[in-house]
């Protein structure tokens, strides 16, 4: 067993995929990205127009941004294991689903175009080269767009060899990269011959130093918003490494190692060279050897290059000047020992920021496609070998990139790339900052050299910078970014990765919860707060429906389900996550209280004293009418109208159209009658409904009585379409209506009235009807008037009768019983407890 065991080890060892350190995984990565093309053929060309104070200026911003979103990147990086995803995986975790998911298509789709514009970069050098040689195969465009597609399929085919071999391809670029930077400042020290000075290159003089320390903007356009916007990009790489985290050994120790000593190097060799250059090299030279001055004629010489002993006045008065520090953006080359090093620095800093970004984009993008945010991305989520490769996400990435190569105008999309990095690094540093002030006790990142305000500035730097640089890609990315995020925020995918959201969420509820507790009602911001006895939710969906109908969005609803001992034992442990599945699949605003209790009124009693939480406490009690009373006894609970957890659609989820509410207002309750039916109409399906308000009143009084509860509708502005006066309310019933509560026992001889209720205990004795004769009748009445008039209406409501502590409760059920019957609508019994909740007074 041991030497199985022994062997088993073995062999997980051996199958155990590739992991790399900090130096290989992350720093040597992040420093290929940043010395890219733009550190050879465009910095000094920028120092010519900036000058060096200002060519450092936006380095050192750029740094800073940079920097500060590095420090949140290792924050984030440190608070809990990464896995695969880099950027997407951090933000997605840290801000949520509807934030991350959209980075995560807008970060994958950049790096995508970013190895594109890369490998551009890459074979328009290889075309010049081959120009030079006098080699072409079609024609300058195409010439790139050709060598341009064999590049990236050379390169697709080393990322499909597996991360070993991308990794020693890496590492051979960046020992170029060394040798060709190494050759650069050699060369500076070099004194330079004749032709060297020709092209402007004078080694290092305190003349030229000075002279270029200030900006010479050149073009219309030119200025340092420009500048700052060209070199930028230069930046963007300091999330390579981060970007496989999932091929990292420690990614907790690697990324912020990494990518803090990537930016240390990469700023400390763009200062050193903006400085060296600016200090060798003239702005303007014409490379004509016979430009030389003889002996000390300096008349009407114009430029720095007279000092030096010659004469470029032609070309600077013409502006035709090819050579110097504005003109020829291949200077680095011409100062350095070896010029074609220089060219095999600005290959290997192309096509490693190439690879790097091809290897980058699938791995985050295969991470998206495994949280299923989007459809019909699945398929790309599929890894193969030990490394789990995203192959399906590598050919995607490639098919974009040459779609874009082919396309070879790509000063466009250029701008977009940008604008994608930097909202990745806005939203990387907002991540930070809003984990930090959520003050959640789940944010505990190891790496503690990062503050959240620092945080927050790099976020808002870099939305500013956005703009700064494109204002109409920064449109566009924000665009792209709020229509994701509205996908997804509609969608509400069922994934919790414990997110700062909801930390922040659950502060803001706190603190205003318990600030509302410092505030006195008023009868203005009176809210149905309501506590319905539904039991189980999805036992009674049409009175979860009908309470949700006027206090979804509006107020507070809170279902409350009382257990009792026997149920308690069988009930499903995951009972109560069910039923809150329930009520959110149906979108049902409401909390969910299981209480358990002895007894049905027990259990009743103490869920209305302790729902609810400071001011959101219930105001409002409902509960659904016992259709069986007569059968059942008082402890049992209420009739289920469904018995299963399936989404029955029930009369208040349907569109109501033009027909009436009727709200028979028989007292004043302070207004709920009339509130609860106007919140009801505020809803889409009952939008077109029309109110009508019965009044109780006399033939004589009629007018008078409806004209006055027309203005106190329109005093409380409340929309209805007719009151109507009820003269006949106070006429006897017809006599069959009553009979079905009675006993009739003292036409029955030999039997006590005890004797009959064990057999119907809900009909009343023929003493006790007579007692509350009036009061029966007029129940009676109003359930024919309601009938006469409301049989068919979208819905009724009745002002609930007072009950008596004489009353018997089943004379009281009765009457409840008889006012709702033979309705073909819904009927709703509402009392308020003459407390005010409408008022028309401003204050």
């Amino acid at each position: 067993a041991t030497d199985a065991g022994s062997e088993e080890a073995q062999g997980s060892e051996e199958k155990a995929p590739a992991r790399f350190g900090w130096v290989v995984g992350v720093m040597v990565r992040c420093m290929l990205n940043i010395w890219g093309v733009i550190l050879f053929l465009r910095l000094s060309w920028i120092t010519s127009q900036a000058g060096i104070l200002l060519t450092w200026l936006i380095i050192l911003i750029s740094v800073m941004v940079t920097s500060v979103t590095a420090l949140s990147i290792s924050a984030i990086a440190t608070n809990g294991r990464v896995i695969s995803g880099g950027a997407y995986f951090m933000i997605s975790r840290t801000l949520g689903p509807e934030i991350g998911g959209p980075i995560g298509v807008v970060f994958s789709f950049a790096n995508a175009l970013a190895c594109a514009l890369n490998t551009v970069g890459f074979a328009e050098v290889a075309r010049d080269l081959m120009q030079e040689f006098g080699v072409v195969m079609v024609d300058s465009i195409n010439d790139v767009r050709i060598v341009g597609v064999i590049t990236v399929t050379v390169l697709l085919l080393i990322s499909l060899a597996g991360m070993e071999w991308e990794s020693k391809t890496q590492i051979l670029f960046f020992l170029v990269l060394l040798v060709s930077l190494s050759n650069y400042f050699v060369g500076t020290f070099i004194p330079p011959n004749i032709e060297k000075q020709a092209q402007g290159i004078f080694g290092y003089r305190t003349e030229i130093f000075l002279e270029n320390l200030t900006p010479n903007w050149r073009g219309n356009e030119a200025n340092f918003f420009q500048m700052f916007a060209i070199f930028f990009p230069s930046a963007i790489g300091i999330l390579s490494g981060a970007n496989i985290s999932g091929d990292l050994k420690d990614p907790a120790t690697a990324i912020p190692k990494g990518t803090l000593m990537a930016i240390f190097w990469t700023t400390i060799s763009y200062l050193m060279i903006s400085v060296t250059v600016a200090s060798c090299v003239v702005r303007d030279a014409s490379g004509n050897m016979t430009d030389i001055l003889t002996g000390n004629l300096t008349d009407g010489c114009v430029g720095l290059g007279c000092k030096m002993g010659w004469n470029f006045t032609d070309c600077i008065q013409q502006k035709n000047c090819e050579y110097g520090l504005a003109n020829n953006l291949k200077v680095l080359g011409q100062v350095s020992g070896f010029y074609y090093l220089i060219t095999a620095g600005v290959f290997a800093a192309s096509l490693s920021s190439a690879l790097g970004f091809l290897v980058s984009a699938p791995k985050v993008f295969q991470c998206l496609c495994k949280d299923n945010l989007y459809p019909y991305i699945g398929f790309f989520a599929k890894g193969y070998g030990k490394n789990d490769e995203p192959l399906r996400a590598y050919v995607l990435c490639y098919i974009i990139a040459v779609a874009f190569i082919l396309i070879a105008e790509l000063n466009t999309i250029a701008a977009l790339i940008s604008n994608f990095f930097l909202c990745s690094y806005s939203l990387i540093n907002f991540s930070c900052f809003h984990a930090s002030i959520t003050n959640s006790p789940g944010w505990r990142p190891s790496f503690h050299y990062y503050s959240k305000w620092t945080a927050l500035f790099g976020a808002v730097i870099s939305v500013v910078l956005m703009f700064l640089f494109t204002w109409w890609a920064a449109l566009i990315t924000f665009c792209i970014i709020f229509f994701l995020f509205g996908y997804i925020n509609y969608n509400k995918p069922k994934v919790n990765w414990g997110s700062s959201v909801q930390a922040g969420t659950y502060n803001m509820a706190l603190s205003y919860s318990v600030s509302l507790t410092g505030v006195e009602d008023h009868v203005k911001n009176f809210r149905p707060q309501c506590l319905v006895l539904t039991g189980p939710p999805n036992q009674r969906p049409a009175l979860v429906d009908f309470v949700g109908s006027f206090t979804k969005h509006i107020s507070l609803m809170i279902c409350g389900d009382i257990i009792m001992e026997p149920e308690r034992q069988t009930r499903p442990q995951d009972a109560t996550d069910q039923l809150v599945k329930w009520m959110n699949k149906r979108k049902v605003r409401s909390f969910y209280t299981p209480f358990t209790a002895e007894s049905l009124r027990v259990g009743a009693r103490y869920l209305m004293q302790a729902s609810g939480l400071g001011k959101l406490k219930p105001n409002t009690l409902v509960l659904g009418f016992k259709s069986n009373w007569r059968e059942s006894s008082p402890e049992t609970d209420d009739v289920s109208d469904n018995s299963n957890s399936d989404q029955i659609k029930t009369v208040f989820q349907n569109t109501q159209g033009k027909k009436s509410i009727d709200v028979y207002w028989i007292a004043d309750d302070g207004g709920l009658t009339l509130l609860v039916p106007y919140l009801i109409t505020r809803r889409k399906h009952w939008r077109n409904c029309k109110i009508r308000v019965f009044i109780v009143g006399d033939e004589q009084n009629m007018d008078e009585g409806r004209n006055e509860m027309i203005a106190l509708l329109k005093r409380f502005r409340l929309h209805f379409s007719d009151v109507i006066v009820m003269t006949d309310s106070e006429k006897r019933p017809q006599a069959k209506n009553v009979a079905p509560f009675r006993l009739h026992d003292e036409q029955q001889e030999g039997v006590t009235v005890q004797e009959l209720r064990q057999r119907e205990p809900w009909k009343i004795s023929d003493k006790e009807f007579e007692a509350f004769k009036q009061k029966s009748e007029r129940k009676v009445r109003l359930n024919e008037i309601i009938r006469r008039n409301s049989q068919h209406t979208a819905l009724v409501l009745v002002s609930l009768p007072v009950p008596h502590s004489d009353c018997p409760s089943a004379l009281y059920m009765a009457w409840l019983d008889t006012l709702t019957c033979g309705l073909h609508c819904p009927a709703v019994l509402i009392r308020g407890n003459q407390q005010n909740v409408l008022t028309f007074y401003c204050q």
